[in-house]
């Protein structure tokens, strides 16, 4: 595919690594040709980096897999996940899945991305439901601004809630930058 083609969401395979395209900007002036400037992250590293390109360059798209499985434990240096399916476990080591680990809970349904048998990562869903263990009691009167206070979730993630959570409730929380969304 030619790189003026790429769109954000398409993965291609260049110099042996897999890339995700954030962004493009084509530029193009009268006397040169079409310049690609393409924002990208690298799968493998989570690396983001910018490449730019004349037109015509060629990148190989690449399609990924993905497949629904639960998330089972975390036996220490591994994450486990098993499909319902075929009951078959993967285990991913946890150091590539720190911000993941965050809001996952017994038997969370996630996708798990591969291309060609190697297990690039987990797809999270949207929200999830957490409960809160520890949270520090409201204080009357604090509400100059929008009213929030600290907590701690099943997983250990801290967030901010609002003055009416207590300890024991569920709460939905934002996977992508795991804010508070809403009581569950």
């Amino acid at each position: 595919m030619n790189v003026t083609e790429l769109r954000p969401g398409n993965y291609f395979l260049e110099e042996g690594n897999i890339y995700y395209v954030i962004d493009i900007l084509l530029n193009k002036t009268a006397m040169r040709k079409m310049v690609a400037k393409v924002k990208i992250k690298n799968v493998r590293t989570g690396a983001i980096t910018e490449m730019s390109a004349n037109s015509g360059y060629q990148v190989e798209t690449i399609r990924l897999e993905k497949k629904k499985m639960n998330y089972l434990y975390d036996s220490g240096d591994f994450l486990v996940f098993m499909d319902n399916n075929t009951f078959e476990q993967v285990e991913i080591p946890t150091s590539r899945l720190e911000w993941e680990k965050k809001f996952l809970t017994e038997n969370l349904e996630v996708e798990i991305v591969t291309y060609e048998d190697e297990i690039l990562g987990i797809n999270l869903p949207a929200k999830v439901v957490l409960k809160i263990v520890e949270c520090e009691p409201a204080v009357r009167g604090d509400t100059v601004n929008k009213a929030m206070k600290d907590a701690i979730l099943e997983t250990g993630l801290k967030v901010r809630v609002p003055l009416f959570i207590n300890n024991g409730d569920l709460v939905n929380v934002r996977t992508d930058t795991g804010a508070y969304d809403s009581r569950a």
